[in-house]
């Protein structure tokens, strides 16, 4: 699938074609000159799950270096909740946010990653237990 994107702003238009490839739960994003240039912009690995009331999903940045976990919330009664990653045996958590139907929660971590280790994304629901998205890797 191809997508184009064209951002206005005053006295700047960017625009901007993303080229997404989906397998499985797995989608990879990269802006249109990836294959021309090896410093591509726009970078992305990205790992969700389907949860009973929501989506969990952690990506995995480039420019700049940075993991990013989020949950969109799409039915039940709002939660009180953590967002984090694991890589290894090393888990980090976010601040407890409260979430309602419709929103969108994500934590960002700016991080040079390792791409020698898988990562999970991560929620931790207060009277729930913890969720994970499938392994991500570089």
């Amino acid at each position: 699938m191809i997508t184009v994107l064209m951002i206005t702003a005053p006295a700047m238009t960017v625009a901007m074609t993303i080229s997404c490839v989906a397998a499985g739960s797995t989608l990879m994003i990269a802006p249109a000159h990836a294959s021309e240039t090896k410093d591509a912009g726009i970078q992305a690995r990205v790992e969700c799950t389907r949860l009973s009331n929501g989506q969990l999903c952690i990506s995995l940045n480039t420019s700049p270096s940075r993991i990013e976990v989020f949950y969109t919330k799409r039915g039940g009664s709002k939660i009180s909740a953590q967002l984090g990653h694991r890589a290894g045996g090393d888990t980090r958590w976010g601040p407890t946010k409260s979430i309602s139907t419709g929103e969108r929660a994500n934590t960002t971590w700016t991080v040079s990653y390792r791409c020698d280790v898988d990562w999970k994304g991560l929620i931790k629901v207060s009277g729930q237990g913890t969720f994970e998205t499938p392994w991500a890797t570089c």
